[in-house]
């Protein structure tokens, strides 16, 4: 059994009630979920790690001192470990979670939280880098739509994309239920590969 940690990253007022909403996976669903994983975390001995993204009290979003960036109240009701303010979008940079996780010898760090393609990602492919194994809660987690000069994705287009392309190669991608099953039984997640994963779409007739 690998020694995990479970991150929780920004599940902030901001991602419910405020500015930046998140509509897939449905947020009531996935804040159910979260709750779900910090309960399991915390029966198993698997320290919880909460992260809150801050910005200057003149931000649109997560406004220092604003309803919208307090934690939510699933996560601020339950117990945590430890508790790290960020300002950019990975978990490591600017904080002390390399060094907390180092101190207790973490193999695996397990994602939940918001948003799949920025914070999440972002944490996933640090912490990938940094030599970590990683878990992701594909339904304790969430997007926004987006629309720019590039084009214009769907909530569930980013989230589905995104957690393919973790599956691939960064993370193994797991529902909540999945993990809590993980813990109970010591089974491995399942992993992939990029080549197996193009192998697989190619054989298939899904490649462009």
């Amino acid at each position: 059994m690998p020694r995990r940690a479970l991150i929780v990253i920004d599940v902030q007022n901001e991602y419910v009630t405020g500015n930046l909403p998140i509509e897939y996976p449905d947020i009531n669903v996935s804040l159910a979920n979260i709750g779900r994983a910090i309960d399991a975390a915390h029966q198993r001995g698997v320290p919880v790690v909460v992260v809150q993204q801050m910005a200057p009290a003149t931000s649109p979003l997560f406004a220092r001192g604003s309803h919208g960036g307090a934690l939510h109240e699933t996560v601020a009701s339950r117990p945590r470990d430890h508790l790290i303010e960020k300002a950019l979008p990975s978990a490591f940079t600017g904080t002390d979670l390399g060094a907390w996780l180092a101190d207790r010898d973490i193999e695996t760090i397990v994602i939940a939280g918001y948003m799949t393609h920025n914070c999440d990602d972002s944490t996933v492919k640090h912490a990938v880098h940094a030599g970590l194994s990683v878990e992701f809660l594909a339904d304790a987690t969430g997007a926004v739509p987006y629309e720019n000069r590039a084009g214009k994705a769907s909530a569930e287009e980013i989230h589905r994309v995104f957690s393919v392309v973790m599956q691939s190669r960064f993370a193994a991608v797991l529902t909540t239920g999945e993990w809590i099953s993980a813990l109970e039984t010591g089974a491995a997640p399942e992993r992939d590969s990029i080549y197996a994963s193009n192998q697989r779409a190619r054989s298939s007739g899904h490649a462009v």
